[in-house]
């Protein structure tokens, strides 16, 4: 069976609020999303008919879930430990009690959300994992935080970047960049390298490519941390 993507969308919830709660105030609306933030979140399922493996479940786990469907669990793999990623990670894990990834240098992230349980695969760069007739590799891209990863499959031609790298370019966390500096040099020195037809599956917005994103990375560099990068 021939491994296919499907993706998962999530609204931007603020303030740790999640699909099913009511808005704020007995309001009709959610509160306006801060400058710089992303504003939604894309959660990506990479598998076929009989297993997936679930990149970046988001905070929707009764989404994620709906699109398995009865489809083995193998992993929930995390590009990075911000909430807007993890927070459905135990839960949709938990199912078919599959391991969550997580690279350890975002251990701190990942404690802010889960507390009481812990990522139970330590991502190093060069590890892979297999679904279906496909393999991931990943590709430690720090920079949007110090365990930030990409995961790239050959097989498929696709990169999932998380927040390493957008459609629109490196992203802020929180209106800021924690280290532009290395953002930049993960996506020059490790995405780049990948071939420009590699599609860009982010972890926000829409897809882009590598070819995309190398024509776009010297006004990026110049532009500098301050400037609207969208």
């Amino acid at each position: 069976m021939e491994a296919r993507i499907e993706r998962v969308w999530t609204p931007y919830f603020p303030g740790g609020a999640t699909p099913q709660d009511p808005p704020a105030n007995g309001g009709t609306s959610r509160p306006a999303v801060p400058p710089g933030a992303p504003r939604e979140a894309n959660t990506w399922v990479i598998g076929d008919d009989d297993e997936v493996i679930v990149i970046d479940p988001g905070e929707d786990a009764a989404g994620v879930l709906e699109m398995v469907g009865d489809r083995e669990i193998l992993a929930v793999i995390c590009t990075h430990g911000h909430a807007t990623h993890v927070a459905a990670a135990v839960e949709v894990a938990e199912r078919d009690e599959a391991p969550v990834a997580l690279h350890p240098a975002d251990r701190l992230h990942w404690r802010l959300v889960h507390p009481d349980a812990d990522a139970e695969i330590e991502m190093t760069d060069g590890g892979r994992f297999d679904v279906a007739d496909v393999q991931l590799e990943v590709i430690h891209t720090a920079g949007h935080t110090p365990g930030s990863v990409s995961l790239y499959c050959a097989d498929l031609k696709v990169v999932f970047t998380g927040d390493a790298l957008l459609a629109s370019g490196p992203v802020p966390h929180e209106g800021e960049f924690p280290d532009f500096p290395g953002q930049l040099t993960a996506i020059g020195e490790r995405l780049l390298d990948l071939p420009p037809g590699t599609r860009v599956l982010p972890g926000h917005g829409e897809e882009s490519s590598i070819a995309a994103a190398a024509k776009r990375f010297d006004s990026w560099v110049a532009a500098g941390p301050s400037a609207d990068l969208g």
